[in-house]
């Protein structure tokens, strides 16, 4: 049996569901739960275990550290990796391998050269997720520019009424009738200034849906990218206060880690241009809580949108609600199940292709 080794992540254990007869009962149903709302997985499991004929069934092992990594080695033909490191030591201790398939585009965590003279292959994805999590940030975007967080649906005077708006007729013998709400604060975003607080996969989605909007680029990340690189996005580093103090919007792109925890905080908001807009669509604790809440108490932050939130579902007496400048969507911004299943079936599919060379 084809023995496949996983970097345990929440995302990649459908391989494990999908290829692995030894997949725990629980965890096939606690899956097909997870994905009921938009898939069939008995069917998925069905159509694409009939594409997958020359890898399925397998044995998927799970790897949660660097030590369960070098225990698998020994036995793999293939290996799937997120951030684990690939190195000459792992490659040593893993004669059967063929194969290594990076989730995600970067492949800095393995050495490609080492690869090379092993004569093992290594590919990467652009995954589908990353896709949908930029599409929700300028979707955010656009949707405060507009207000169609409170506006959508109010659309007769009544309505209209409800949150402040008075309706007067304009006297169309001299002007236009557009904008019968009188709804002032919209915004045009081309040619405003996009602050990107780090520069991963997601973001660099969003670079080039940014710009076809005609938004102004800037980012930060603790190691700069290279020359070429900013000069291929069409991006001007700056530091972190800097980025704070001259976006017109921020938008959070780093991941949760005890050094990112709380990043985006007092000092970041107090310092924010007055008026920005802060978009998180990575993790709600990178953002501090009660500064966040204090940053749009105070005025200082224009608006704001979340699609990760301190609890969730988010508690009916978070204070945060009361804000109609903050939008708040439940955690969607990954997109439909589909886009993992794709994913998940993509890896497969070339995991078959390359052990039948």
């Amino acid at each position: 049996m084809t023995v496949i080794a996983v970097e345990d992540d929440k995302v990649l254990r459908f391989l494990q569901v999908l290829l692995d007869p030894a997949t725990p009962a629980e965890r096939l149903t606690v899956f097909a739960d997870y994905v009921a709302h938009d898939i069939d997985q008995a069917r998925w499991f069905a159509d694409a275990r009939a594409a997958l004929k020359g890898v399925f069934p397998a044995a998927v092992r799970l790897l949660g550290s660097t030590a369960d990594l070098h225990a698998a080695l020994p036995a793999a033909d293939a290996l799937v990796v997120e951030s684990m490191a690939i190195g000459e030591a792992e490659l040593a201790l893993a004669p059967r391998l063929k194969f290594i398939h990076k989730f995600g585009t970067s492949a800095d965590n393995i050495d490609l050269a080492a690869c090379a003279r092993r004569g093992i292959t290594v590919k990467t994805q652009r995954r589908r997720t990353n896709i949908a999590v930029a599409e929700h940030t300028i979707t955010m975007i656009l949707a405060l520019a507009k207000q169609l967080h409170r506006l959508s649906g109010r659309v007769t005077v009544a309505q209209l009424q409800e949150i402040g708006y008075g309706f007067r007729k304009y006297d169309t013998r001299h002007t236009g009738a557009n904008n019968y709400g009188r709804v002032g604060g919209l915004r045009v975003i081309h040619g405003m200034t996009l602050g990107l607080l780090g520069m991963g996969e997601v973001a660099r989605e969003l670079v080039p849906l940014a710009r076809a909007f005609g938004l102004q680029l800037q980012y930060h990340r603790r190691n700069r990218l290279s020359a070429a690189d900013e000069a291929a996005l069409g991006l001007r580093y700056c530091s972190s206060d800097e980025l704070f103090e001259t976006s017109d919007i921020v938008s959070v792109h780093v991941p949760l880690s005890p050094a990112t925890r709380g990043l985006v905080g007092a000092r970041a908001l107090e310092r924010i241009k007055p008026g920005a807009w802060l978009i998180n669509t990575s993790r709600a604790d990178i953002v501090d809580h009660d500064a966040l809440l204090a940053a749009l108490q105070s005025g200082r932050l224009g608006a704001a949108a979340a699609d990760v939130h301190y609890q969730e579902p988010v508690d009916p007496a978070e204070p945060l609600l009361a804000f109609d400048n903050f939008l708040m969507t439940p955690h969607f911004a990954g997109g439909p199940r589909q886009t993992i299943f794709a994913d998940i079936e993509e890896i497969a599919l070339n995991i078959q292709q390359a052990l039948a060379l």
